[in-house]
């Protein structure tokens, strides 16, 4: 099968769903025999070769102010588009309902193919951090709602993904399609586990608490960190590692040295090579996940490979297919909670390891598993494809080259409102920013003469939109230029 996968996040940027596109890439490419091309926007002075696949990094923008890390695609490149679509993939898995599935159904209206989604975090959140919790963070996620209603199957990675989905007013059918992890199933040797804590103060008899992740409060970062003052503060002997970097690590770190408990917390920064991950989960005693943002929890699989339990909050999304005190720990979200099991735990490690063991044994799923049934699932849906019983959307495709067009320029233009460190970047890199503007302006042009010659009912309206775009663009160039 010819697949094309697409996501906003690929390396030098590694996130979760990052992740997930690379083993499902690597995977069908290297197991199961399948040609794989994969669509990211395009970091500077980053080599996109030697993947075992093809990677077609389009055009982007320097928007890493304004979302951490994260720079954002021109989903309406022309040589983007064009790269991929000469792939002539046979479906396209988008896993980001921002720049990705733009693009996605840019392509599929030029090749007739379906389209897959995944909804694996709670863009929400995100958005509401990006932009505020005022019109714009409405509108965005309005037209990520579309983005997503346009596609012809639509999967999220737990229930509680879906019912997030469904809050932000998606009415479609959905099917629950989970992730898996890349740890092999069991601990890791002692010998790596002794190399990789070398130098850390982690006492024998000790109870080690664990968090691997982005060190964003979102993630229940301070809860923890409540929780283990009230430890302190009853003397209880612990050690805590957070493993990870994020926008919130040097004011969590601070948090620490005013509760007077640096000598128990450790911060290792990001630590990216698997193996040594594999090492802090097999020596820790319990992992701490007290997250009511993710939607999936990756990390609560990769430590249940290695035998260790987690602590999760009631009725989160990561808690998901957790018994408490059988495979994981439930608690209330709150740090009077986290530290009441916490000083329990400690009092019996030999229990803690036996949950882990149940996790190993009831919760983990490995990424050949999990991408094999998607796999399966491609399949059902390009035989209904072609059978024509596959439910289609329908949508003008004219109107969503307007309608992405203008959001593009209106997005743009709120970045240069709200950001003056975005404009000085702009700025300093504007002469390959303005070749990209303007070829998507050649591209609507493009588009502005298929209507005239095809489209004569509506072709004066569409013309006048075009060319409403296009003073915006080159007002747009305008105004960068000054």
């Amino acid at each position: 099968m010819r697949v094309c996968l697409l996501n906003d996040s690929f390396p030098p940027i590694i996130d979760g769903v990052a992740n997930v596109v690379m083993n499902y890439a690597r995977i069908m490419t290297e197991n199961l025999g399948d040609q794989v091309i994969v669509g990211t926007p395009r970091y500077p002075d980053v080599d996109y070769t030697g993947y075992p696949y093809e990677v077609v990094a389009y055009s982007s923008v320097d928007t890493t102010d304004l979302v951490k890390g994260y720079r954002t695609g021109n989903p309406l490149s022309v040589s983007g588009v064009s790269r991929l679509s000469d792939f002539k993939p046979e479906i396209i898995h988008t896993h980001c309902p921002a720049s990705s599935t733009i693009m996605a159904r840019v392509l599929q209206k030029e090749l007739d193919v379906p389209i897959v989604f995944t909804y694996h975090t709670k863009f929400d959140v995100d958005i509401a951090r990006a932009v505020g919790e005022g019109f714009l963070k409405k509108e965005t996620i309005k037209a990520m709602v579309s983005n997503i209603s346009a596609c012809d199957d639509v999967w999220v990675v737990s229930k509680g993904a879906g019912e997030n989905l469904r809050s932000l007013g998606y009415e479609g059918e959905y099917r629950v399609v989970s992730n898996g992890v890349d740890f092999q199933k069991g601990k890791t040797s002692d010998a790596l586990v002794k190399e990789t804590t070398a130098g850390f103060d982690l006492p024998e008899g000790v109870p080690v608490f664990l968090f691997v992740g982005r060190i964003m409060k979102y993630k229940g970062i301070p809860l923890i960190i409540d929780a283990l003052k009230e430890l302190s503060d009853k003397d209880i002997k612990y050690r805590m590692v957070f493993v990870g970097g994020g926008a919130d690590a040097e004011e969590m770190q601070e948090k620490v040295r005013e509760y007077g408990i640096s000598d128990n917390v450790i911060f290792t920064g990001p630590i990216h090579e698997r193996d040594k991950l594999r090492a802090w989960n097999t020596r820790a005693d319990l992992f701490l996940f007290p997250s009511v943002y993710d939607t999936n929890g990756i990390v609560v699989r990769e430590a249940a490979a290695c035998g260790l339990a987690s602590v999760l909050i009631k009725d989160s999304c990561a808690a998901e297919g957790i018994t408490h005190d059988r495979n994981g720990f439930i608690i209330e979200e709150d740090p009077h909670s986290m530290a009441a099991l916490l000083e329990e735990a400690s009092k019996d490690l030999s229990h803690l390891a036996q949950v882990g063991q149940n996790a190993m044994d009831e919760i983990y799923i490995s990424w050949d598993e999990s991408v094999r049934d998607a796999r399966n699932r491609y399949d059902e849906i390009l035989k209904m494809f072609r059978d024509g019983t596959l439910p289609r959307k329908k949508w003008s495709g004219t109107e969503l080259l307007l309608d992405s067009a203008s959001k593009i320029i209106s997005g743009t233009g709120e970045i240069f409102n709200t950001s003056r460190s975005i404009q000085e970047g702009m700025r300093e890199n504007f002469a390959e920013f303005k070749d990209e503007v303007r070829e998507v302006r050649d591209g609507l042009y493009d588009v502005r003469d298929g209507i005239h010659d095809g489209l004569h009912d509506v072709k004066s309206e569409i013309r006048d939109g075009l060319q409403e775009i296009r003073e915006k663009i080159d007002e747009f160039i305008d105004r960068g230029q000054e």
